[in-house]
């Protein structure tokens, strides 16, 4: 990282934290796109947040100067940073009055920043990262292509550590503004702001993704073996997106914050005592690592605009069809990962035929689902009993108990029996490992070989027993 910078700042003072900030590494459309996504946020809520913004080098800034000026609209206040020399300036969007200009000096580390934060009563949101050295880049040397340039960096929605960020940049603004720093100091102590909900959660990711999905088909792309390269981004991307969304969510829920990582070891063990194929478990557990979507399914507007048609043409007429439940809908706009859609979909079917959406029942079910409704179920009781003045043994036995009070009407009970088998091994103390919801816990979805395994699954319709 550039010494100096915001983003070193952040990392330094959180390096020995309870709580380390989880960096990563975001493909240039990745920022792009939720950068866009958020600025649309802003432009579709009435709060008038707060945004502070460097454009790096300012190289970016008049590609987007119209665009902030129609935020600024939907904003209280904005501040642009950016290189002397970048000619935002004379750009009328820079005189509109709740807009200000920090001129960066030559050489400050944070001209080479690229950032967005902004601070709104409603919702804390930013993005914040520096491109990768040459050295970074390794062996393979600088990419060919801008599409292909990487960030390091991250993006969240926390309100503790994008008030913290915001801090550092106004503390960087003040030596050469002071008043403004001041002023925004004021401006930043006013606001305060609340968790990000799930519905806006879900709003932003489904723009995300749509925005990297348009930006790919507009791409012109000279060879067939670019283009596969550029595949490979977009899936990569998505799925950064999605895995960002999972962890969010868990952070957001402060009573069970470990939800994700929990269901995905256990659904992953489960997967081993059923002896599924290694490309089956590695769906399943994108899919546990997921399945908290699930109740973005009351958020209407995670649909992309024209999905719901196209995809309810396109959908086969198999039992096993995903119905258009809009928090998995966005994830079907995606071909390699509608099987993962269709496991998180049907994760609320029943055994007995009562559940939801399809009202699927027995092996109907995807096996996959089954497992993820019943250790998603067993993670969520252990975890209320982990108050309770009770030893870890009596609260595994308990929260099995309550399964197995649900067994042939819930949940099969071939698989509460191998739920069994796996509560005595924690009892006797099984360490499970724990896969946090990290952009590389996805990448293997790049692989075409587990791709086409799935697909031919799903063709005829049946799941290993």
């Amino acid at each position: 990282m550039l010494e100096g910078s915001i983003l070193q700042q952040l990392e330094s003072i959180h390096r020995r934290s309870a709580r380390p900030i989880r960096f990563g590494v975001y493909y240039k459309n990745t920022l792009v796109a939720l950068c866009h996504a958020l600025e649309d946020h802003i432009l579709k809520d009435d709060s008038k947040p707060l945004v502070i913004t460097a454009f790096q080098q300012g190289k970016w800034y008049l590609q987007e100067a119209e665009r902030y000026a129609d935020i600024a609209q939907h904003s209280d206040e904005i501040v642009i940073m950016a290189a002397a020399d970048a000619g935002f300036a004379e750009h009328p969007t820079s005189l509109l009055p709740n807009v200000d200009l920090v001129a960066l000096a030559p050489g400050d580390p944070v001209a080479q920043e690229w950032h967005l934060i902004i601070l709104s009563p409603r919702y804390t949101a930013m993005v914040i990262c520096q491109e990768l050295s040459e050295a970074d880049y390794g062996s393979a040397g600088l990419p060919g292509s801008d599409l292909e340039r990487k960030f390091y960096g991250l993006w969240t929605f926390e309100p503790e550590l994008v008030r913290e960020t915001a801090e550092l940049a106004i503390a960087h603004i003040r030596p050469y503004n002071p008043e403004l720093a001041n002023q925004l100091s004021a401006h930043k102590d006013s606001i305060q702001p609340s968790l990000v909900t799930p519905e806006d959660l879900s709003a932003v990711v489904s723009l995300v993704v749509d925005y990297l999905q348009t930006g790919q088909e507009n791409l012109s792309v000279p060879t067939a073996l670019r283009q596969q390269v550029l595949d490979r981004n977009l899936v990569s991307n998505e799925i950064q997106a999605f895995l960002r969304m999972a962890q969010l969510m868990d952070l957001a829920d402060i009573n069970n914050p470990m939800a994700a990582a929990e269901v995905v070891a256990l659904a992953e063990t489960m997967g081993q005592l059923l002896n599924l194929p290694a490309w089956q478990i590695k769906r399943l557990r994108l899919a546990a690592l997921l399945h908290r979507i699930d109740p973005l399914q009351k958020a209407e507007s995670v649909l992309i605009p024209g999905t719901s048609t196209r995809y309810l043409e396109e959908a086969p007429s198999s039992p096993l069809s995903c119905p258009l439940v809009p928090g998995a809908q966005v994830l079907r706009t995606m071909p390699r990962l509608r099987a993962v859609a269709q496991i998180i979909t049907h994760q609320t079917e029943w055994w007995n035929g009562t559940g939801e959406p399809a009202g699927l029942a027995g092996d109907e079910i995807p096996l996959e689902s089954r497992i993820l409704t019943l250790v998603a179920d067993f993670q969520w009781r252990v975890n209320q009993k982990k108050s309770s003045p009770i030893s870890r043994e009596e609260i595994f036995t308990q929260a099995l108990d309550e399964c197995r009070q649900q067994q042939s009407t819930r949940f099969d009970p071939k698989l509460v029996d191998t739920l069994a088998l796996l509560v005595m091994g924690l009892q006797q103390g099984l360490d499970l490992p724990l896969i946090e919801a990290k952009v590389s816990a996805g990448m293997w979805l790049i692989d075409s070989r587990w791709d086409s395994q799935s697909k031919t699954s799903e063709e005829i319709g049946t799941y290993p027993q």
